[in-house]
């Protein structure tokens, strides 16, 4: 369990400000030891300045950035226990692949023969085995990431710092490479800090994810926690996508709360996992993923509840196809997702079809 963990990382209220701009507004956060840790949020919102004070490459205005229990605050980067791994790579093009990993060992006391032992140990460990003498200019992306990645290791940092690292790659190849990734990360056993703007990225690698927005940590979760409860119509929106319907509480007693939702009538939710937020007089929002309600064929039966409802839109993937249809009694269309499976049509726009719905899959947003 990662809460069994010690603490890698410490943010106590850390402030940065660039002349008049505050980029990071009071962040205070942990990261475990051996976590895969992610960064998530729109460009500009101070995830990259937030990992470059852990790196050193940036001074903070105010707050403490401990480090395995360090205050950091005066130690130079190159001193820290940290290694980043960069957007470009910063492969150097005129060396070889076993002269770039083993670029940091330049002043080791170790002999020629343990340094190259150790370059051969990182290459394996990155599945470059045999690629040393490799022109670096001769690589593929992916090698190219392989490479950098196999750069930090060799130093065997405390914390992987990953500014963006996939993101030069195509779709395939990033996909494969996060599962690399994933699997590296649990090999070597150390802190993981992505940062990405990649949403589906930061949930298919991450122990745990802060979403921030504006220098602020909006929500720090597990990803499950983070997809499944929301804390705020912002976060829901940027993990994923969510439908949201108006609603309005009717009363709130005994763990429950009773509301009326636009398109799905009165319903009940449970306060504690299905309710985010304050109570507020300024009404309420229900939200609901495309996934947890379904289109019902002919003869199909609800497992739950279910709604009439009219195709507005379809959007055609080959696995899955999305609709956009209007529930009776609302103004504004929700997408669903459905899985294509042999014999199941696609409806025409226009074609009037029934939805199932349970309301455990709703998030009330008050």
């Amino acid at each position: 369990m990662t809460s069994d963990k010690p603490t890698m990382i410490e943010f106590q209220d850390v402030h940065k400000y660039y002349s008049d701009y505050h980029a990071l507004r009071g962040i205070s956060a942990t990261i475990k030891a051996g976590e895969f840790f992610s960064l998530l949020g729109p460009s500009g919102c101070g995830k990259t300045t937030l990992l470059r004070t852990i790196a050193g490459f940036e001074g903070i205005s105010s707050g403490v950035v401990l480090i395995d229990g360090k205050d950091v605050a005066s130690v130079p980067a190159n001193q820290r226990p940290t290694n980043m791994v960069f957007q470009s790579y910063a492969i150097f093009p005129h060396l070889t692949v076993a002269q770039n990993v083993g670029f940091g060992l330049r002043k080791d006391p170790r002999s020629a023969a343990d340094k190259a032992r150790a370059v051969d140990e990182a290459l394996a460990m990155v599945g470059l085995s045999g690629y040393g003498g490799r022109a670096a200019n001769a690589l593929s992306g992916g090698q190219r990431q392989r490479v950098a990645l196999a750069r930090a290791l060799i130093l065997k940092p405390k914390v992987l710092l990953l500014d963006e690292p996939l993101s030069a790659l195509d779709k395939k190849l990033r996909e494969n490479m996060q599962v690399e990734l994933i699997k590296l990360q649990r090999q070597v056993g150390i802190t993981f800090i992505l940062v990405t703007h990649d949403q589906e990225e930061a949930l298919v690698m991450s122990d745990r994810i802060a979403v921030m927005f504006e220098g602020q940590i909006a929500q720090l979760d597990s990803p499950e926690r983070l997809y499944r409860l929301p804390k705020t119509r912002a976060v829901a929106n940027f993990i994923g996508t969510m439908n949201f319907l108006s609603a309005q509480i009717l009363s709130e007693a005994g763990g429950l709360v009773e509301v009326e939702a636009q398109g799905f009538g009165r319903l009940q939710l449970d306060a504690q996992k299905q309710v985010t937020g304050s109570p507020s007089a300024t009404g309420a929002t229900i939200g609901f993923r495309p996934e947890t309600a379904t289109l019902l064929f002919e003869g199909q039966q609800a497992t739950d509840r279910e709604t009439m409802a009219r195709v507005e839109e379809v959007v055609y993937y080959g696995d899955m196809t999305y609709y956009d249809v209007l529930l009776d009694g609302t103004s504004a269309a929700v997408r669903l997702s459905m899985r294509n499976v042999f014999g199941r049509p696609v409806l025409d726009i226009g074609t009037r079809t029934r939805v199932g719905w349970s309301p455990g899959a709703l998030v009330l947003f008050r």
